[in-house]
């Protein structure tokens, strides 16, 4: 063989071998995006629900953070997806065998529609005005704020019941 030769072979070997190993890592790459293809983000609003139906029946939940989403199995195949504050979470459903039937990511988001934020300050206080205005529980409102909504809520909710309880006993 030539010198000429000689050279050439190990140019050849090396454009071959990059070529096979380029048109492998484009086959790679085009297949990915079908064999890890994922549910798109969920998006709940907070202190409101979505619904996730499953292809079949969960056996469990996986809740990555439970203070921003809380989840409830319907009928064995239907999620309810409660958002509890801001964030992003996921949610795993496991079936019988403790197969991943879905992993879902969850993002928790404020409800821009009919909420009016009230600036006082640096302090904030949200209302909700469906047609009226009233004040609403947001987390980042002023803290003062916030808990007077909060004392509220509690006093309505013990009314409520005081109600029910007077209601049921006859009263």
């Amino acid at each position: 063989m030539s010198a000429q030769t000689t050279s050439a072979l190990p140019k050849i070997f090396k454009t071959r071998a990059f070529a096979f190993a380029a048109g492998f890592a484009l086959s790679v790459l085009a297949v990915l995006p079908f064999s890890q293809a994922k549910a798109q983000d969920l998006v709940v609003k907070y202190d409101q629900s979505q619904l996730i139906r499953l292809p079949r029946p969960v056996a469990e939940i996986i809740i990555g953070n439970p203070t921003i989403a809380e989840v409830t199995v319907q009928a064995n195949n239907l999620l309810v997806v409660t958002g509890k504050t801001f964030g992003i979470t996921n949610v795993i459903a496991l079936d019988a065998e403790r197969n991943i039937i879905q992993d879902q990511r969850v993002m928790v988001v404020r409800d821009e529609n009919k909420v009016v934020s009230l600036m006082k300050g640096g302090k904030r206080e949200s209302y909700n005005c469906a047609p009226q205005c009233n004040p609403a529980l947001v987390i980042g409102d002023d803290k003062d704020f916030f808990d007077n909504v909060a004392k509220l809520g509690e006093r309505k909710m013990k009314f409520t019941e005081g109600a029910d309880h007077s209601a049921q006993n006859g009263q």
